[in-house]
């Protein structure tokens, strides 16, 4: 596999190793990597690195919901500009171009159903070239990126032989 593809595959599952960790996986100079780090965030390849959060173990209560959009595309400018409006709006995490019985998959976080749906009725569905939407809320997150979330819990239960 090629270095920069290999460089790109380690650091999408952990941003957070060092330079001269990700030179001796590849077996590269320290220096090769961090001038094709910085090449890849020049470029645009690198857009930013994250950390994944399992809200569920903190007291924070927050929101998630998937909201599949029906858009009217613009004569000359496709999906591009509908879904420039709908990513500018601070509650949208996500926007996604689909194919399928909806056109755009929006994610979205807020503190209440309330909240979600509100944004939902009072910004998204308002929008000219809305035709529909159909919004789901997460319950509970298994695995994001990769990253299974809740580690299975040991069974501690005594085993008993006849």
């Amino acid at each position: 596999m090629e270095f920069r593809e290999e460089l790109l595959r380690i650091i999408e599952k952990n941003s957070r190793m060092s330079a001269k960790e990700l030179a001796v996986i590849l077996g590269v100079s320290e220096e090769a990597v961090t001038e094709e780090l910085r090449s890849l965030e020049s470029e645009g390849t690198i857009c930013g690195y994250h950390t994944m959060v399992n809200w569920d173990n903190v007291s924070v209560e927050k929101v998630t919901a998937l909201i599949e959009v029906k858009v009217t595309p613009q004569r000359g400018q496709g999906f591009d500009n509908i879904a420039e409006r709908i990513y500018n709006y601070p509650e949208v995490e996500s926007v996604y171009l689909m194919a399928g019985g909806y056109d755009l998959m929006v994610i979205l976080e807020g503190k209440t159903l309330k909240e979600v749906s509100g944004f939902v009725n009072e910004k998204l569905s308002t929008l000219e070239m809305v035709n529909g939407t159909a919004t789901h809320f997460i319950l509970k997150k298994y695995k994001d990126h990769g990253t299974i979330l809740g580690k299975k819990k040991e069974d501690t239960r005594e085993i008993i032989t006849p």
